[in-house]
């Protein structure tokens, strides 16, 4: 077998299982259940091809989730609660019918939704005070195995009956828990009052929330069920699974939509009956579930150690409109990347487009490769679907528009310079001053890398922005002349607090001109640029006079930083801020080290591990000091190692690379 095929499979398992686990476990998935099916369907294909492949915990071969301790004990099921295999096509499904009918030409099938929520089981136990069934356990999937109790949240869900009038001494239901998306979008929309996160999806946040340990966080959130199958009980339950169903209703007990079905003509009627209900439901259905109606012929046709004999679950393909393109919206995000999004209406009703039961007008239009691609622009029209029903995406082009798109010349906020990254379809602003991304870039300047400034954080830069006393780098230096409104308003904090900051932004001003150069967020231009960059001028005011050509005479200065740097410091708007800075009394003068020198100049050093005298910081300040860089990681281009004690995977990959590695005492006799 080729090693190709057998690392292909290996990376399959591998992005599978990753995928499971953010499903099941997290409740945090990455990609949509289309996409996860392909991946499966593909893992499938190979194991057929290559059996000699398949490993024993195959994500074929077993159930995706785990007992989570958050609710309650670990249970063991009395019934394995397994998944349900899946196909995709009308004739797969088709020959599992003429399958179950070649060895029983008279079985009956149920055809039901099959909704996307989180699987539970129920326990009842007759009471003797009343011959009622009681609910006594409530426990959810796990591992198919495992669960977990939930008993007490269970019992403030409404749609679960907590006593059945029946006459039976034990039964054991299992059932789907959801959110409507009504309740899933009043939970989002108070979510986003507090400013706290959203949910992703309805099934995430019901997954969430009946793992809650406060049963009264379950009750508030209004999470509904549909029973869909009886897992235990008398005879009588066991003939018909569609008749179990009937009786259960009868009793108050609130089930699946379900289909009585003797042929494949009948189930493929009532996949698509089925199927067309999705856009007026008010939760979420991800396929149509075809079970054998009679439970105790199911054994006679297993499906592997993960799947439930006797059922299929047909999956639709994703719901698809055709829209119109109305207008192209153009934002600017905090790091200054261009986003785009898409407002359209249905073709066919001229208003919002209805997918899987929620209005959509927009969709993201990612950047402007994207948007060639696809051919977007106004008057265009494309297929539009909800990838895993949740997020909509457009599918494909239908009728070209006259004019593709095209993005803006300069930022739609500020009207500043844009560029378009290297090797990526971002189009950002670059101007750091741009309100859009204001908070961002002064946070930057306040850090401990850049100024410095302790206590000026990105919570309270964001909240000095919103109230308008930031709007540059220079107003944080004009703070002071608040002082008395900012502790009245208590943004800060009181007096104390107050006073603290504005003692740390005034002793900032005598920083080094490394450290401002640092913090005005020029692309390309990080501390050890700018450290590069000041060894070679007196004054940082110096730069607003240097040629591109100027610029590139520094070592290590390409053209792509070199062109960032002359753009900055011609910028008017630049120029002013940092005229303002020098008046407030900013450094701008570099001072000279006596005892610098160019020893160590040429050499890139990697210090790691514990030195026996020298902190990192002290070591890399020296190893600058001398005319050095100091690097944080290990590449071909490091010229030495500098390692102590618990020195870990960098001395590994420089011993591998070949790279000298030098003890404090040979460093400390180089810069003699």
């Amino acid at each position: 077998m080729p090693l190709d095929i057998k690392m292909e499979y290996d990376e399959l398992v591998k992005t599978i299982k990753h995928h499971m686990d953010l499903y099941y476990n997290q409740d945090e998935p990455e990609i949509s259940d289309y996409e996860y099916d392909q991946l499966m369907l593909r893992l499938k294909a190979m194991e057929k091809e290559h059996p000699e492949l398949v490993i024993s915990d195959s994500p074929t071969r077993i159930i995706g989730g785990t007992a989570k301790r958050e609710a309650g004990v670990k249970i063991t099921h009395n019934v394995p609660m397994l998944s349900i295999e899946d196909v995709f096509n009308k004739e797969d499904v088709k020959s599992w019918v003429e399958k179950v009918h070649q060895m029983h030409p008279d079985a009956l099938f149920s055809a039901e939704q099959k909704i996307d929520g989180l699987s539970l089981s129920l326990r009842y136990s007759k009471d003797p005070k009343d011959n009622k069934l009681h609910l006594t356990m409530a426990e959810t999937r796990g591992d198919g195995l495992i669960g977990e109790d939930v008993t007490a949240n269970a019992m403030v869900i409404s749609d679960i009956r907590k006593i059945i009038d029946l006459p039976y001494d034990y039964l054991e239901l299992r059932g789907e828990v959801y959110m409507s998306h009504e309740d899933f979008e009043k939970f989002n929309d108070e979510q986003e009052k507090l400013g706290k996160k959203i949910a992703a999806n309805p099934r995430n946040l019901a997954a969430g929330t009946l793992r809650q340990l406060d049963p009264e966080v379950t009750r508030a959130r209004g999470l509904k069920m549909f029973v869909f199958n009886v897992q235990d009980g008398p005879e009588e339950l066991k003939n018909s699974h569609v008749n179990s169903l009937d009786i259960l209703e009868k009793a108050g007990v609130k089930t699946v939509y379900h289909r009585a079905c003797k042929s494949f003509d009948e189930v493929s009627e009532a996949i698509d009956i089925i199927g067309n209900m999705r856009e007026d439901l008010d939760f979420d259905l991800d396929g149509a579930v075809i079970k054998v109606d009679n439970l105790k012929w199911r054994s006679d046709f297993p499906a592997g150690s993960k799947y439930s004999s006797g059922h299929i679950a047909y999956k639709y393909p994703p719901e698809e409109k055709i829209i119109v393109m109305d207008e192209i919206l153009v934002d600017v995000g905090r790091t200054g990347k261009l986003t785009f999004t898409g407002s359209f209406h249905d073709r066919e009703t001229g208003k919002p487009a209805r997918l899987c039961g929620t209005s959509v007008s927009r969709a993201t239009l990612h950047n402007q490769d994207y948007i060639n691609e696809m051919q977007i622009g106004i008057g265009g029209e494309y297929k539009l679907f909800k990838s895993g029903e949740i997020i909509p995406k457009l599918n494909g082009c239908v009728k070209a528009p006259d004019v593709i798109y095209k993005a803006p010349d300069v930022c739609p906020i500020c009207g500043g310079h844009l560029v378009r990254e290297e090797d990526t379809a971002d189009i950002r602003c670059i101007n750091p001053t741009c309100p859009a991304q204001v908070t961002r870039t002064i946070a930057y300047f306040t850090s401990r890398d850049a100024m410095n400034i302790m206590g000026l954080g990105d919570t309270l830069v964001d909240a000095l922005v919103s109230d308008g006393y930031l709007k540059n780098y220079a107003d944080i230096y004009h703070l002071k002349e608040h002082r008395d409104e900012l502790i009245e308003k208590g943004i800060i904090g009181k007096e104390k607090n107050t006073d603290k900051l504005l003692g740390e932004i005034e002793k900032s001003k005598a920083n080094d001109p490394v450290r401002l150069l640092t913090g005005l967020a020029i692309r390309n231009v990080g501390k050890s640029t700018a450290r590069e960059i000041m060894k070679h001028f007196d004054n940082l005011m110096d730069l607003t006079k240097v040629t591109v050509d100027g610029f590139l005479q520094i070592p290590d200065i390409g053209e792509t930083t070199a062109g960032d740097l002359y753009d900055f410091f011609h910028n008017e708007e630049n120029i002013a801020i940092i005229n303002e800075m020098n008046k407030l009394g900013l450094n701008m003068v570099v001072t000279k080290d006596e005892e610098a020198s160019d020893k160590l100049s040429g050499l890139t050093i990697v210090v790691t591990g514990t030195l026996p005298t020298l902190g990192r910081k002290e070591a890399e300040e020296l190893i600058t000091k001398n005319g050095g860089k100091a690097s944080g990681s290990v590449s071909k281009k490091t010229s030495y190692v500098l390692a102590g004690e618990a020195a870990g995977s960098k001395l590994t990959k420089a011993q591998e690379l070949g790279i000298e590695i030098i003890d404090e005492a040979k460093f400390l006799d180089m810069i003699k």
